[in-house]
């Protein structure tokens, strides 16, 4: 009996009746979904790398507002410009004397012709403060025809009336004295006014230490606001 070999299979390797799976494809290209988390975090990242910006900005106005604290500019101007402060019944209180004590050393050198006080008066006030700063400069030699007095409810006003006034007479440059922590934001409010304006802060301020840095701090944020969006708008804002 002869051996018989099975005949190939010329298609496919797999015996008849063999049941073979069949792989079924999807033409639709599969996309991941995008987790709602990521874009939480891109907003987190955002509103972190604004808050750092911010925090910056208040950081460095704090040091430029302690810096010119710290600078005296005084030279030859048009006028001296004094910030009014309390006064009692005409007498300036011990803040606005150190203030004007200091406006007497700066006329004795002969930097300006012309002194210009400032500040109005509360409700029942027999003196403004314009006026108590006058009579105790000319008690200590400012001549009287030298003192030019403005009013003003806050320092924008009053440096707007000075401004004013100093316009009148053909005049632009001004040397401000006031506390030191205030000296940034006055300059910056006399330029803003059209005034060529240099600083030169008392030295006998009675605001000293932590309440002089607290009042810098408070000065920062004012000055920072007030350069984006003007001072007078700021005024404005906060009454």
């Amino acid at each position: 009996m002869s051996d018989v070999v099975p005949a190939a299979y010329p298609d496919s390797s797999t015996p008849p009746g063999t049941e073979v799976d069949e792989v079924v494809r999807d033409p639709t290209p599969v996309v991941a979904p995008v987790p709602r988390r990521r874009g939480w975090r891109r907003a987190r990242r955002i509103a972190a790398g604004a808050f750092c910006l911010v925090v910056a900005y208040l950081l460095a106005t704090l040091w430029i507002v302690h810096s010119t604290a710290n600078t005296d500019q005084a030279r030859p101007v048009d006028a001296i410009v004094v910030l009014g402060a309390a006064q009692y019944d005409g007498r300036p209180s011990p803040q606005l004397a150190a203030r004007l004590d200091h406006v007497v050393e700066l006329w004795d050198q002969g930097l300006a012709p012309l002194v210009v006080t400032t500040g109005g008066n509360r409700p029942g006030d027999r003196f403004t403060e314009a006026e108590a700063s006058a009579n105790y400069l000319q008690a200590r030699g400012v001549p009287a025809e030298a003192i030019v007095q403005v009013g003003g409810s806050t320092s924008y006003d009053s440096l707007r009336e000075a401004r004013d006034v100093l316009q009148e007479r053909g005049l632009q440059r001004v040397l401000l004295v006031s506390d030191p922590y205030h000296a940034l934001r006055i300059r910056l409010v006399s330029q803003e006014l059209g005034l060529t304006a240099y600083v030169s802060p008392t030295r006998a301020s009675l605001v000293t230490g932590s309440a002089a840095f607290w009042h810098e701090v408070k000065e920062a944020g004012g000055v920072a606001v007030g350069r984006i969006i003007g001072f007078d708008r700021l005024l404005q804002l906060t009454g």
